[in-house]
């Protein structure tokens, strides 16, 4: 199976509680259940977010010719997804450099070893 990465970053609220709060809700434990279904049902195979400071930078990855749009509309539709996304807009800041319409703004790709070895 093919993968394709796409790279994606974001900013939280520069306030320690609510940056504590975000990371509490996104451990396993803690997580509503209906969220990881939701994400794997979209059609994404992995997602991880790492954070440094404010800024979040999150990868996710689908099978070859999945459209990611197409994958977080149709996540928006299962259960609770939208009530989540609606809650964690709270702790979030779109970055200047967001599309219309981008919550999470896409990051272009600089460096990809692969490219180089082939």
């Amino acid at each position: 199976m093919a993968i394709q990465r796409t790279c994606m970053a974001l900013d939280l609220q520069d306030d320690p509680e609510l940056i504590a709060t975000y990371e509490h809700y996104h451990q396993p434990e803690h997580i509503w259940r209906e969220i990881p279904a939701g994400i794997r049902e979209a059609g994404v195979v992995d997602m991880q977010i790492y954070r440094i400071g404010t800024r979040l930078f999150m990868i996710v990855d689908c099978e070859e010719g999945t459209d990611l749009k197409t994958a977080f509309e149709k996540m928006g539709t299962l259960p609770r997804q939208a009530e989540w996304a609606a809650y964690m807009a709270g702790f979030q800041v779109k970055l200047a450099e967001a599309l219309p319409g981008e919550h999470w703004a896409t990051m272009k790709p600089v460096f990809l070893l692969n490219d180089h070895l082939k």
